[in-house]
């Protein structure tokens, strides 16, 4: 098995959002603010082969939305989905799957892309299936409630299930044998964390439930939560297992490091200073 880093840039988002209750005078020696209050965030994917096997999990924000909405998230960084994934030595055809953590804007814009020479919205990956959870899918499309509506948008959805090509994960039932699930209803409605298990190894991809080192301890959370104590109660349940069986961490968010381990500190779990790695 080899994984790959899909760096698809960075965007930014006010710090106080991200940060929640943590006082700005602690949040801001972790991602200093700009003069506006924006902190950096990335966008980090991650490209899984194994075997006959290449998948995609999560495609970023996209570039296929009217640049006065995208103007909203400061997109910066010269990297994009696409060309990271040739950069790592494939193309979009041999993507075989791609699995969607959950479905706001800035974890599923890319799956879709405008057709070349038409006003068509298709898949970025032409061959893949593409999986979410059937929890989060009816949540964000069957009536979606005013906290998160503006972030499930039609035109990264509709052309999914329309291509054939969507496929739902039931609980924690997973299509790949080497890849397990953490289910998560803090932050939105069935995110499924993906733990990828790789000989004694386990990378754990963790999404918006801990979407930075500085989102470890337990009372950083963003204001995106829609239920902000059971987040708090899934990430504690998480960070247990995880110390316990050595998990690596997989951040996507994190404008810095790429993935960390854990250790026990009086403080609570901490990441492992000296595994990280940028």
């Amino acid at each position: 098995m080899t994984c790959y880093p899909i760096d698809t840039g960075y965007f930014k988002l006010d710090g106080g959002a991200m940060f929640g209750v943590v006082p700005q005078s602690i949040w801001k020696k972790l991602n200093a603010p700009d003069n506006n209050n924006l902190c950096q965030w990335a966008m980090r994917c991650l490209l899984i082969e194994e075997g006959d096997k290449l998948i995609l999990i999560d495609t970023g924000i996209g570039a296929k939305q009217d640049p006065t909405f995208l103007k909203h998230y400061h997109l910066n960084g010269d990297a994009t989905l696409v060309d990271s994934i040739h950069k790592a030595g494939f193309s979009v055809d041999e993507v075989t799957d791609v699995i969607l953590t959950h479905l706001h804007l800035d974890h599923v814009g890319g799956a879709t892309q405008f057709k070349t020479g038409s006003t068509g919205i298709v898949p970025t990956f032409p061959q893949a299936n593409y999986w979410v959870h059937q929890g989060q899918w009816d949540w964000a499309t069957v009536a979606p409630n005013p906290r998160e509506k503006a972030s499930f948008l039609t035109e990264n959805l509709a052309p999914l299930q329309a291509s054939g090509q969507l496929h739902f994960i039931q609980e924690t039932k997973s299509p790949f044998s080497f890849i397990n699930f953490f289910l998560a209803d803090g932050h939105t409605e069935k995110q499924l964390i993906p733990l990828i298990k790789e000989k004694d190894r386990t990378l754990a991809y963790a999404a918006d439930l801990i979407p930075s080192v500085a989102h470890i301890p337990l009372a950083y959370l963003a204001s995106y939560d829609v239920r902000p104590l059971l987040a708090m109660e899934e990430k504690e349940r998480f960070l247990k297992q995880a110390l316990q069986e050595n998990w690596t961490l997989f951040f996507e968010h994190d404008p810095v490091y790429q993935t960390s381990g854990l250790i026990m500190t009086e403080k609570g779990i901490r990441c492992n200073q000296g595994s990280l790695v940028q």
